[in-house]
Protein backbone atom coordinates (compact mmCIF):
# COMPACT_ATOMS: atom_id res chain seq x y z
CA UNK A 1 0.00 0.00 0.00
CA UNK A 2 2.58 2.43 0.63
CA UNK A 3 4.50 1.91 -2.96
CA UNK A 4 0.86 2.74 -4.28
CA UNK A 5 0.45 5.42 -2.06
CA UNK A 6 3.96 6.67 -3.28
CA UNK A 7 3.11 6.23 -7.23
CA UNK A 8 -0.44 7.98 -5.82
CA UNK A 9 1.13 11.49 -4.70
CA UNK A 10 3.70 11.44 -7.48
CA UNK A 11 3.07 9.97 -10.65
CA UNK A 12 0.85 11.60 -12.95
CA UNK A 13 -0.59 9.84 -15.65
CA UNK A 14 -1.52 9.98 -19.04
CA UNK A 15 -4.91 10.60 -20.26
CA UNK A 16 -6.51 7.06 -21.34
CA UNK A 17 -8.55 8.64 -24.41
CA UNK A 18 -7.30 8.85 -27.43
CA UNK A 19 -8.16 11.13 -30.59
CA UNK A 20 -7.60 10.35 -33.77
CA UNK A 21 -4.89 11.22 -36.04
CA UNK A 22 -3.94 14.41 -37.31
CA UNK A 23 -1.17 16.35 -38.18
CA UNK A 24 0.04 19.75 -37.31
CA UNK A 25 -0.24 21.20 -40.51
CA UNK A 26 -3.34 21.50 -43.15
CA UNK A 27 -1.13 20.19 -46.05
CA UNK A 28 1.66 17.81 -45.79
CA UNK A 29 5.69 19.11 -46.42
CA UNK A 30 7.39 17.76 -48.92
CA UNK A 31 9.51 14.17 -48.46
CA UNK A 32 8.76 10.74 -46.96
CA UNK A 33 10.32 11.30 -43.48
CA UNK A 34 7.81 14.60 -42.66
CA UNK A 35 6.41 14.32 -39.49
CA UNK A 36 3.45 16.04 -40.89
CA UNK A 37 3.15 12.57 -42.93
CA UNK A 38 3.61 10.24 -40.18
CA UNK A 39 0.12 8.37 -39.29
CA UNK A 40 1.17 7.93 -35.76
CA UNK A 41 -2.22 8.70 -32.95
CA UNK A 42 -1.60 11.21 -30.87
CA UNK A 43 -2.41 11.32 -27.07
CA UNK A 44 -3.64 14.81 -25.20
CA UNK A 45 -1.54 14.76 -22.37
CA UNK A 46 -2.56 18.15 -21.03
CA UNK A 47 -4.49 17.87 -17.98
CA UNK A 48 -8.37 18.29 -18.43
CA UNK A 49 -9.74 21.66 -16.50
CA UNK A 50 -12.59 19.40 -14.83
CA UNK A 51 -14.79 21.94 -13.12
CA UNK A 52 -17.47 20.03 -10.70
CA UNK A 53 -20.58 21.43 -8.99
CA UNK A 54 -21.46 19.09 -5.88
CA UNK A 55 -23.59 19.47 -2.73
CA UNK A 56 -21.55 20.43 0.73
CA UNK A 57 -20.91 17.72 2.92
CA UNK A 58 -19.57 18.97 6.69
CA UNK A 59 -16.83 21.91 6.08
CA UNK A 60 -15.77 22.69 2.65
CA UNK A 61 -12.44 21.08 1.99
CA UNK A 62 -9.74 23.79 1.12
CA UNK A 63 -8.71 23.67 -2.50
CA UNK A 64 -5.71 22.03 -3.21
CA UNK A 65 -6.19 20.14 -0.28
CA UNK A 66 -3.65 16.58 -0.46
CA UNK A 67 -7.34 14.25 -0.95
CA UNK A 68 -7.95 16.51 -4.06
CA UNK A 69 -4.59 16.64 -5.68
CA UNK A 70 -4.54 13.23 -5.11
CA UNK A 71 -7.51 12.91 -7.75
CA UNK A 72 -6.05 15.42 -9.84
CA UNK A 73 -2.86 13.67 -10.11
CA UNK A 74 -4.51 10.18 -10.96
CA UNK A 75 -6.61 11.19 -13.38
CA UNK A 76 -4.65 14.24 -15.09
CA UNK A 77 -6.67 16.46 -13.92
CA UNK A 78 -7.17 20.54 -13.00
CA UNK A 79 -9.88 19.78 -10.42
CA UNK A 80 -11.72 22.69 -9.80
CA UNK A 81 -15.13 21.83 -7.28
CA UNK A 82 -17.76 24.12 -6.23
CA UNK A 83 -19.72 22.92 -3.13
CA UNK A 84 -23.17 24.33 -2.57
CA UNK A 85 -25.16 24.48 0.38
CA UNK A 86 -27.36 21.33 0.20
CA UNK A 87 -30.27 23.67 1.58
CA UNK A 88 -29.91 25.17 -1.67
CA UNK A 89 -29.03 23.26 -3.74
CA UNK A 90 -31.66 22.93 -6.22
CA UNK A 91 -32.68 26.30 -6.84
CA UNK A 92 -28.87 27.05 -7.78
CA UNK A 93 -28.85 24.29 -9.96
CA UNK A 94 -31.90 25.49 -11.66
CA UNK A 95 -30.64 29.10 -11.41
CA UNK A 96 -27.28 27.96 -13.32
CA UNK A 97 -29.15 25.86 -15.76
CA UNK A 98 -31.20 28.90 -17.21
CA UNK A 99 -28.22 30.85 -17.11
CA UNK A 100 -25.98 28.24 -19.70
CA UNK A 101 -22.95 28.80 -16.93
CA UNK A 102 -22.21 25.54 -15.60
CA UNK A 103 -19.40 23.29 -14.76
CA UNK A 104 -18.04 20.41 -16.64
CA UNK A 105 -19.72 17.86 -14.01
CA UNK A 106 -22.82 18.50 -11.58
CA UNK A 107 -24.34 16.45 -9.23
CA UNK A 108 -28.35 16.87 -10.40
CA UNK A 109 -31.27 14.95 -8.69
CA UNK A 110 -33.76 12.98 -10.32
CA UNK A 111 -36.59 15.66 -10.44
CA UNK A 112 -38.83 17.07 -13.01
CA UNK A 113 -37.16 20.05 -13.54
CA UNK A 114 -33.46 18.04 -14.53
CA UNK A 115 -35.40 15.73 -16.17
CA UNK A 116 -36.99 18.24 -18.39
CA UNK A 117 -33.11 19.35 -19.40
CA UNK A 118 -32.46 15.87 -20.17
CA UNK A 119 -35.51 15.72 -22.44
CA UNK A 120 -34.23 19.36 -23.97
CA UNK A 121 -30.92 18.48 -24.92
CA UNK A 122 -29.17 19.98 -21.36
CA UNK A 123 -26.68 16.99 -21.18
CA UNK A 124 -24.90 14.54 -23.56
CA UNK A 125 -26.45 10.95 -23.34
CA UNK A 126 -24.19 8.48 -21.84
CA UNK A 127 -25.82 5.20 -22.85
CA UNK A 128 -23.73 4.16 -25.89
CA UNK A 129 -20.49 4.92 -24.55
CA UNK A 130 -20.35 3.08 -21.54
CA UNK A 131 -19.82 0.14 -23.07
CA UNK A 132 -15.82 1.52 -23.95
CA UNK A 133 -15.20 2.13 -20.04
CA UNK A 134 -14.56 -1.36 -18.19
CA UNK A 135 -15.70 0.11 -14.29
CA UNK A 136 -18.59 2.05 -15.48
CA UNK A 137 -20.23 -0.71 -17.49
CA UNK A 138 -19.20 -3.36 -14.73
CA UNK A 139 -21.56 -1.73 -12.71
CA UNK A 140 -24.90 -3.02 -12.16
CA UNK A 141 -27.76 -2.54 -15.01
CA UNK A 142 -30.26 -1.02 -12.18
CA UNK A 143 -28.51 1.83 -11.11
CA UNK A 144 -28.35 3.01 -14.68
CA UNK A 145 -32.06 1.59 -15.69
CA UNK A 146 -33.17 3.59 -12.08
CA UNK A 147 -31.82 6.92 -13.73
CA UNK A 148 -33.09 6.58 -17.55
CA UNK A 149 -35.21 9.59 -19.25
CA UNK A 150 -37.79 7.50 -21.82
CA UNK A 151 -35.15 5.28 -22.00
CA UNK A 152 -31.86 7.55 -22.49
CA UNK A 153 -29.07 7.13 -19.76
CA UNK A 154 -27.87 11.50 -19.13
CA UNK A 155 -25.65 10.87 -16.05
CA UNK A 156 -24.09 8.24 -14.00
CA UNK A 157 -25.40 8.11 -10.56
CA UNK A 158 -23.46 7.82 -7.36
CA UNK A 159 -23.86 4.70 -6.58
CA UNK A 160 -26.43 3.50 -3.57
CA UNK A 161 -27.41 0.76 -2.37
CA UNK A 162 -30.86 -0.55 -3.18
CA UNK A 163 -32.45 -1.54 0.18
CA UNK A 164 -31.00 0.46 2.80
CA UNK A 165 -33.56 0.27 5.19
CA UNK A 166 -33.06 -1.59 8.31
CA UNK A 167 -34.31 -1.49 11.70
CA UNK A 168 -31.41 -0.26 14.11
CA UNK A 169 -33.20 -0.71 18.23
CA UNK A 170 -31.95 -0.94 21.79
CA UNK A 171 -31.47 -4.83 22.24
CA UNK A 172 -31.00 -4.36 25.91
CA UNK A 173 -33.91 -2.23 26.52
CA UNK A 174 -36.46 -4.95 24.32
CA UNK A 175 -34.54 -8.02 26.09
CA UNK A 176 -35.36 -6.41 29.87
CA UNK A 177 -38.36 -6.28 28.73
CA UNK A 178 -38.90 -9.83 27.80
CA UNK A 179 -39.93 -8.03 23.97
CA UNK A 180 -39.10 -9.04 20.25
CA UNK A 181 -38.62 -6.62 17.21
CA UNK A 182 -42.02 -5.74 16.37
CA UNK A 183 -43.60 -7.22 12.73
CA UNK A 184 -47.17 -6.53 12.85
CA UNK A 185 -49.03 -3.62 13.67
CA UNK A 186 -50.30 -4.70 16.59
CA UNK A 187 -46.82 -5.56 17.88
CA UNK A 188 -45.18 -1.93 17.10
CA UNK A 189 -48.10 -0.48 18.85
CA UNK A 190 -47.17 -3.11 22.20
CA UNK A 191 -42.97 -1.73 21.55
CA UNK A 192 -44.01 1.91 21.40
CA UNK A 193 -45.82 2.04 24.02
CA UNK A 194 -44.10 -0.02 26.31
CA UNK A 195 -40.84 2.51 25.07
CA UNK A 196 -42.82 5.50 26.33
CA UNK A 197 -44.71 4.82 29.22
CA UNK A 198 -42.81 2.19 30.97
CA UNK A 199 -39.08 4.31 31.55
CA UNK A 200 -36.97 1.81 29.87
CA UNK A 201 -33.84 3.92 31.16
CA UNK A 202 -34.74 3.99 34.37
CA UNK A 203 -34.21 7.65 35.15
CA UNK A 204 -37.81 8.28 36.69
CA UNK A 205 -38.87 10.24 34.07
CA UNK A 206 -41.12 10.14 31.07
CA UNK A 207 -38.89 11.01 28.89
CA UNK A 208 -38.66 8.34 26.43
CA UNK A 209 -40.09 7.07 22.92
CA UNK A 210 -40.16 4.17 20.84
CA UNK A 211 -39.44 5.93 17.69
CA UNK A 212 -39.30 9.52 17.00
CA UNK A 213 -40.28 11.26 14.05
CA UNK A 214 -39.03 14.17 12.28
CA UNK A 215 -41.21 16.19 9.72
CA UNK A 216 -40.28 14.14 6.26
CA UNK A 217 -41.45 11.21 7.96
CA UNK A 218 -43.66 10.87 4.99
CA UNK A 219 -41.55 11.96 2.41
CA UNK A 220 -39.32 10.74 -0.28
CA UNK A 221 -37.64 7.35 -0.68
CA UNK A 222 -36.52 7.23 3.20
CA UNK A 223 -40.30 8.20 4.41
CA UNK A 224 -40.72 5.85 7.33
CA UNK A 225 -44.51 5.90 6.69
CA UNK A 226 -43.83 3.94 3.37
CA UNK A 227 -41.05 1.75 5.07
CA UNK A 228 -43.78 0.41 7.65
CA UNK A 229 -46.26 0.24 4.77
CA UNK A 230 -44.15 -1.65 2.50
CA UNK A 231 -42.82 -4.22 5.32
CA UNK A 232 -46.86 -5.04 6.31
CA UNK A 233 -47.12 -5.86 2.32
CA UNK A 234 -48.02 -2.48 0.40
CA UNK A 235 -46.71 -0.94 -2.37
CA UNK A 236 -43.32 1.71 -2.75
CA UNK A 237 -45.09 4.57 -3.63
CA UNK A 238 -47.23 3.21 -6.70
CA UNK A 239 -49.10 -0.19 -7.20
CA UNK A 240 -49.70 -1.23 -10.77
CA UNK A 241 -52.20 -4.21 -12.41
CA UNK A 242 -51.79 -6.22 -15.26
CA UNK A 243 -53.63 -3.87 -17.24
CA UNK A 244 -51.32 -1.06 -16.25
CA UNK A 245 -53.99 1.15 -13.44
CA UNK A 246 -52.00 2.55 -11.44
CA UNK A 247 -53.36 3.49 -7.43
CA UNK A 248 -51.32 5.46 -5.10
CA UNK A 249 -50.19 3.87 -2.05
CA UNK A 250 -52.24 6.21 0.43
CA UNK A 251 -55.34 4.14 -1.11
CA UNK A 252 -53.81 1.12 -0.41
CA UNK A 253 -55.58 -0.75 3.12
CA UNK A 254 -51.73 -0.97 4.25
CA UNK A 255 -50.91 2.59 3.89
CA UNK A 256 -53.83 3.56 5.60
CA UNK A 257 -53.94 0.62 8.45
CA UNK A 258 -49.95 2.01 8.97
CA UNK A 259 -51.35 5.68 8.90
CA UNK A 260 -54.28 5.10 11.68
CA UNK A 261 -51.35 3.35 14.33
CA UNK A 262 -49.47 6.55 13.75
CA UNK A 263 -52.83 8.54 14.24
CA UNK A 264 -52.95 6.18 17.79
CA UNK A 265 -49.83 7.00 18.72
CA UNK A 266 -49.89 10.91 18.61
CA UNK A 267 -53.57 10.85 20.68
CA UNK A 268 -51.69 8.69 22.95
CA UNK A 269 -48.42 10.95 23.29
CA UNK A 270 -46.33 7.90 22.51
CA UNK A 271 -44.56 9.74 19.71
CA UNK A 272 -43.15 12.89 20.11
CA UNK A 273 -46.33 15.39 19.27
CA UNK A 274 -44.00 18.18 17.45
CA UNK A 275 -43.09 15.67 14.57
CA UNK A 276 -44.54 17.92 12.07
CA UNK A 277 -42.02 21.01 12.75
CA UNK A 278 -38.98 18.76 14.21
CA UNK A 279 -35.52 18.74 12.04
CA UNK A 280 -33.04 15.54 11.88
CA UNK A 281 -30.97 16.87 13.77
CA UNK A 282 -33.02 17.13 16.45
CA UNK A 283 -33.59 13.70 15.80
CA UNK A 284 -30.81 12.48 15.73
CA UNK A 285 -29.63 13.87 18.79
CA UNK A 286 -32.37 11.96 21.06
CA UNK A 287 -31.16 8.75 19.59
CA UNK A 288 -27.41 9.72 20.85
CA UNK A 289 -28.93 10.83 24.01
CA UNK A 290 -30.14 7.49 25.02
CA UNK A 291 -33.85 8.30 24.95
CA UNK A 292 -35.22 5.96 21.81
CA UNK A 293 -35.68 2.54 21.39
CA UNK A 294 -35.46 1.83 17.52
CA UNK A 295 -35.83 3.40 14.14
CA UNK A 296 -35.72 2.53 10.23
CA UNK A 297 -32.81 3.71 9.18
CA UNK A 298 -30.73 3.88 6.28
CA UNK A 299 -27.60 4.01 7.79
CA UNK A 300 -25.10 1.59 9.90
CA UNK A 301 -25.79 0.53 13.45
CA UNK A 302 -22.21 0.93 14.29
CA UNK A 303 -22.72 4.41 14.10
CA UNK A 304 -25.63 4.54 16.22
CA UNK A 305 -23.88 2.73 18.57
CA UNK A 306 -21.04 4.69 18.58
CA UNK A 307 -22.83 7.92 18.97
CA UNK A 308 -24.73 6.30 22.21
CA UNK A 309 -21.90 4.70 23.93
CA UNK A 310 -20.11 8.47 24.97
CA UNK A 311 -23.66 9.01 26.73
CA UNK A 312 -24.66 6.17 27.74
CA UNK A 313 -21.71 3.11 28.05
CA UNK A 314 -23.96 0.24 28.53
CA UNK A 315 -26.58 0.65 26.03
CA UNK A 316 -26.49 -2.43 23.19
CA UNK A 317 -27.46 -1.74 20.15
CA UNK A 318 -28.64 -4.17 17.20
CA UNK A 319 -29.53 -4.56 13.98
CA UNK A 320 -32.06 -6.67 12.27
CA UNK A 321 -34.08 -6.71 9.24
CA UNK A 322 -37.52 -4.94 8.05
CA UNK A 323 -40.18 -7.61 8.45
CA UNK A 324 -43.62 -8.03 8.34
CA UNK A 325 -46.25 -10.31 8.38
CA UNK A 326 -45.16 -12.02 5.00
CA UNK A 327 -41.52 -11.89 6.03
CA UNK A 328 -38.80 -9.15 4.61
CA UNK A 329 -39.90 -6.39 2.52
CA UNK A 330 -38.29 -3.27 1.56
CA UNK A 331 -38.94 -0.10 -0.57
CA UNK A 332 -36.09 -0.13 -3.26
CA UNK A 333 -34.82 3.23 -3.10
CA UNK A 334 -33.33 4.74 -6.20
CA UNK A 335 -29.67 3.48 -6.08
CA UNK A 336 -27.94 6.63 -6.11
CA UNK A 337 -26.87 10.32 -4.19
CA UNK A 338 -27.77 12.15 -6.68
CA UNK A 339 -26.72 11.80 -10.80
CA UNK A 340 -23.53 13.30 -12.42
CA UNK A 341 -24.41 14.77 -15.68
CA UNK A 342 -22.56 16.38 -17.95
CA UNK A 343 -23.61 19.96 -19.76
CA UNK A 344 -23.52 19.80 -23.61
CA UNK A 345 -22.36 23.87 -23.07
CA UNK A 346 -19.19 23.15 -21.09
CA UNK A 347 -18.22 20.19 -22.67
CA UNK A 348 -19.00 20.75 -26.46
CA UNK A 349 -17.05 17.69 -28.28
CA UNK A 350 -17.36 14.13 -27.96
CA UNK A 351 -13.59 14.07 -27.68
CA UNK A 352 -13.67 16.28 -24.47
CA UNK A 353 -17.14 14.09 -23.59
CA UNK A 354 -15.17 10.93 -23.52
CA UNK A 355 -12.07 12.69 -21.45
CA UNK A 356 -14.62 13.24 -18.93
CA UNK A 357 -15.79 9.38 -18.76
CA UNK A 358 -12.34 8.49 -18.85
CA UNK A 359 -12.05 10.42 -15.46
CA UNK A 360 -15.08 8.99 -13.85
CA UNK A 361 -13.91 5.12 -15.36
CA UNK A 362 -10.76 6.09 -13.22
CA UNK A 363 -12.24 7.02 -10.26
CA UNK A 364 -13.73 3.25 -9.92
CA UNK A 365 -10.01 1.89 -10.16
CA UNK A 366 -8.41 0.60 -7.02
CA UNK A 367 -5.97 3.44 -6.26
CA UNK A 368 -9.20 5.90 -6.27
CA UNK A 369 -11.27 3.46 -4.67
CA UNK A 370 -8.92 3.12 -1.87
CA UNK A 371 -8.08 6.89 -1.76
CA UNK A 372 -12.35 8.16 -1.84
CA UNK A 373 -13.25 5.99 0.58
CA UNK A 374 -10.20 6.03 3.04
CA UNK A 375 -8.61 8.41 2.54
CA UNK A 376 -4.18 9.04 2.20
CA UNK A 377 -2.42 6.19 3.99
CA UNK A 378 -0.18 7.27 6.94
CA UNK A 379 -2.75 10.45 7.47
CA UNK A 380 -6.19 9.07 7.46
CA UNK A 381 -5.59 5.15 8.06
CA UNK A 382 -2.75 2.61 8.19
CA UNK A 383 -2.59 -0.98 7.24
CA UNK A 384 -3.20 -4.03 9.75
CA UNK A 385 -2.28 -6.97 7.71
CA UNK A 386 -5.51 -8.02 5.34
CA UNK A 387 -7.28 -4.65 6.99
CA UNK A 388 -6.73 -1.18 7.20
CA UNK A 389 -7.23 1.21 10.69
CA UNK A 390 -8.33 4.59 10.21
CA UNK A 391 -6.32 7.12 12.22
CA UNK A 392 -8.23 10.08 12.45
CA UNK A 393 -12.23 9.88 12.25
CA UNK A 394 -11.99 13.84 12.67
CA UNK A 395 -9.54 14.23 9.16
CA UNK A 396 -11.60 11.69 8.12
CA UNK A 397 -14.91 13.38 8.30
CA UNK A 398 -13.82 16.73 7.44
CA UNK A 399 -11.09 15.91 4.20
CA UNK A 400 -12.28 12.27 3.40
CA UNK A 401 -16.31 12.02 3.57
CA UNK A 402 -16.98 15.09 1.52
CA UNK A 403 -15.19 13.40 -1.83
CA UNK A 404 -16.52 9.90 -0.34
CA UNK A 405 -20.14 11.53 -0.53
CA UNK A 406 -19.75 13.41 -3.82
CA UNK A 407 -17.84 10.97 -6.06
CA UNK A 408 -19.10 8.26 -7.60
CA UNK A 409 -17.25 4.91 -5.61
CA UNK A 410 -19.14 1.48 -4.16
CA UNK A 411 -16.73 0.96 -1.32
CA UNK A 412 -16.37 -2.89 0.13
CA UNK A 413 -18.08 -4.04 -3.29
CA UNK A 414 -16.18 -2.97 -6.20
CA UNK A 415 -12.22 -2.92 -6.07
CA UNK A 416 -11.61 -2.32 -2.78
CA UNK A 417 -7.49 -3.21 -2.00
CA UNK A 418 -7.80 -3.99 1.85
CA UNK A 419 -11.16 -3.36 3.53
CA UNK A 420 -11.54 -1.57 6.98
CA UNK A 421 -11.36 -3.32 9.98
CA UNK A 422 -14.75 -2.93 11.26
CA UNK A 423 -17.15 -4.17 14.07
CA UNK A 424 -19.32 -7.22 13.87
CA UNK A 425 -22.33 -5.19 14.33
CA UNK A 426 -21.31 -2.80 11.48
CA UNK A 427 -20.59 -6.23 9.64
CA UNK A 428 -24.23 -7.37 10.18
CA UNK A 429 -25.79 -4.20 9.26
CA UNK A 430 -23.96 -4.31 5.75
CA UNK A 431 -24.87 -8.09 5.52
CA UNK A 432 -28.75 -7.06 6.06
CA UNK A 433 -28.41 -4.39 3.35
CA UNK A 434 -26.78 -6.61 0.76
CA UNK A 435 -29.53 -9.21 1.72
CA UNK A 436 -32.13 -6.29 1.44
CA UNK A 437 -31.37 -6.83 -2.61
CA UNK A 438 -33.50 -10.11 -2.52
CA UNK A 439 -36.61 -8.58 -0.88
CA UNK A 440 -36.57 -4.81 -2.32
CA UNK A 441 -39.96 -4.20 -3.52
CA UNK A 442 -39.58 -1.47 -6.53
CA UNK A 443 -41.81 1.44 -7.70
CA UNK A 444 -43.42 0.55 -11.16
CA UNK A 445 -43.87 4.99 -11.72
CA UNK A 446 -39.91 5.65 -10.84
CA UNK A 447 -38.75 6.04 -14.58
CA UNK A 448 -42.08 7.02 -16.11
CA UNK A 449 -42.16 10.52 -17.79
CA UNK A 450 -45.65 12.11 -16.76
CA UNK A 451 -46.57 16.10 -18.10
CA UNK A 452 -48.73 16.61 -14.78
CA UNK A 453 -45.76 15.29 -12.75
CA UNK A 454 -43.52 17.52 -14.38
CA UNK A 455 -45.71 20.62 -13.69
CA UNK A 456 -47.91 19.88 -10.57
CA UNK A 457 -45.81 17.22 -8.84
CA UNK A 458 -44.37 18.81 -6.12
CA UNK A 459 -47.66 20.46 -5.63
CA UNK A 460 -49.51 17.02 -5.82
CA UNK A 461 -47.32 15.28 -3.99
CA UNK A 462 -47.77 18.27 -0.78
CA UNK A 463 -51.62 17.81 -0.98
CA UNK A 464 -51.04 14.43 0.48
CA UNK A 465 -48.22 14.78 2.84
CA UNK A 466 -50.08 18.15 4.24
CA UNK A 467 -53.18 15.48 4.48
CA UNK A 468 -51.66 12.65 6.11
CA UNK A 469 -50.24 15.04 9.02
CA UNK A 470 -53.58 16.64 9.44
CA UNK A 471 -55.12 12.91 9.69
CA UNK A 472 -52.19 11.97 12.12
CA UNK A 473 -52.84 14.85 14.35
CA UNK A 474 -56.46 14.88 14.33
CA UNK A 475 -57.42 17.63 12.33
CA UNK A 476 -59.01 15.91 10.26
CA UNK A 477 -61.21 12.50 10.41
CA UNK A 478 -61.53 9.68 8.41
CA UNK A 479 -64.36 11.50 6.03
CA UNK A 480 -61.87 14.54 6.30
CA UNK A 481 -59.01 12.66 4.34
CA UNK A 482 -61.60 11.29 1.62
CA UNK A 483 -62.26 14.48 0.80
CA UNK A 484 -58.59 15.45 1.22
CA UNK A 485 -57.67 12.52 -1.58
CA UNK A 486 -60.66 13.93 -3.86
CA UNK A 487 -59.33 17.28 -4.13
CA UNK A 488 -56.11 15.30 -4.99
CA UNK A 489 -57.98 14.11 -8.04
CA UNK A 490 -59.38 16.80 -9.00
CA UNK A 491 -56.18 18.68 -8.86
CA UNK A 492 -54.11 16.58 -11.21
CA UNK A 493 -54.29 13.31 -9.76
CA UNK A 494 -56.39 11.51 -11.78
CA UNK A 495 -54.67 13.30 -14.86
CA UNK A 496 -51.03 11.48 -13.56
CA UNK A 497 -53.17 8.09 -13.18
CA UNK A 498 -53.70 8.06 -16.61
CA UNK A 499 -50.47 9.30 -18.19
CA UNK A 500 -48.48 6.66 -15.81
CA UNK A 501 -50.64 4.35 -17.65
CA UNK A 502 -50.01 5.65 -20.86
CA UNK A 503 -46.18 5.57 -20.19
CA UNK A 504 -46.12 2.44 -18.43
CA UNK A 505 -48.01 0.31 -21.02
CA UNK A 506 -46.24 2.38 -23.91
CA UNK A 507 -42.68 1.07 -21.86
CA UNK A 508 -43.99 -2.32 -22.16
CA UNK A 509 -44.21 -2.33 -25.93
Amino acid sequence: MRKKASLLMGVTLLASVTLTACSTNNEPTSGSNSPAASTAVKEDTKPLDMSIVVSQVGEIPPKGNPMEEAIAKYTNTNLSFQWIPASAYDDKINVMIASGELPKLMKVGYIPTIISAMQSGTFWELGPYLKDYKNLAAQPQTYYDNIKVDGKLYGIPIYRNVGRAVIHYRKDWLDAAGLKVPKSLDEWYNVLKYSAESDPDKNGKKDTYGFMLDKNYNQGTASTLTRLSVAQGGPNKWKVDAQGNFTPEFLTDEFFATMKLFKRLYDEKLINTDFAVSDTTTIDKAYEAGRVTLRISGGNAQTMQTNLSKVVPNALIDAIGLEGPAGVRVPAENGNAGILAIPKSSVKTEAELKRVLTFLDKLLEKEMVNLINKGIEGKHYKVDGNFTLPLDTDADFKEVKPYRDSLIQRGEAYNMDKTMKQTDLFLKNNKLVSENDKYVVGNPALTLISATYTERGKELEQMITDAETKFIMGKIDEAGWKAEVDKWKKAGGDKLLEEYKAAHLKAKK
